[in-house]
């Protein structure tokens, strides 16, 4: 009830959410944004491979807003993490308890993702793949990162996905860390991903 409810102000009573959104910033910074961050910084150290991974700041608004506006609009109809105008962009990676981050090939941002946290020790995830860059491991680069902060900072990890987003449900359709907690109204899904030995506790 409590996730529909959140998604009905968001989509519908935007100065509601903002509203929102600053009782809880002001609740996690006090609460669980060093441990958070601590355990981010940690995670993107020890990744691996040609990319790099690091979080996103008012610096990189010009970056952003060309990774945004250079996708084909269809792929941002199901990604709407904020607004996408210069002050919307500019609030998000201002933002302490929506934590963006940008996976890069050398200067290249090919990759924005995010963790969305909650005072409660819930976070939800999101993630953009610029599509030129699909294909190249960095979904998964993005999903580590993602799962693996809100694990060890002990947080649910978790998001809405809709079934008439046919990239995202086929790029988690092997995501052995999903599992799906409950149906919501417009083909959403409310899933939630888990460690190896949470799913063989949730297995009958």
């Amino acid at each position: 009830m409590l996730i529909k409810l959140l998604l009905f102000v968001k989509h519908n009573f935007g100065f509601l959410w903002l509203l929102i959104e600053r009782v809880n910033s002001g609740l996690f910074i006090l609460l669980h944004e060093k441990r958070v961050r601590k355990e981010l910084q940690s995670t993107m150290d020890n990744q691996e491979g040609s990319y790099s991974t690091r979080l996103l700041s008012k610096n990189d608004l010009e970056i952003v807003k060309q990774l945004i506006g250079s996708q084909n609009p269809n792929r941002l109809t199901y990604f709407r993490p904020h607004g996408f105008d210069k002050k919307s962009i500019q609030r998000a990676l201002v933002s302490r308890s929506l934590i963006t981050m940008g996976v890069f090939q050398e200067k290249t941002l090919v990759g924005y993702f995010f963790l969305r946290c909650f005072w409660n020790r819930k976070c939800f995830v999101g993630r953009l793949v610029d599509e030129k860059w699909e294909g190249k491991g960095i979904g998964k680069i993005m999903n580590d990162v993602m799962y693996n902060t809100a694990w060890n900072s002990g947080f649910r990890c978790l998001s809405t996905i809709s079934r008439k987003n046919a990239f995202v449900m086929n790029a988690h359709a092997k995501n052995q860390s999903m599992i799906i907690l409950k149906e919501l109204p417009n083909d959403y899904l409310f899933v939630e991903f888990l460690k190896k030995a949470q799913l063989e506790q949730n297995q009958p």
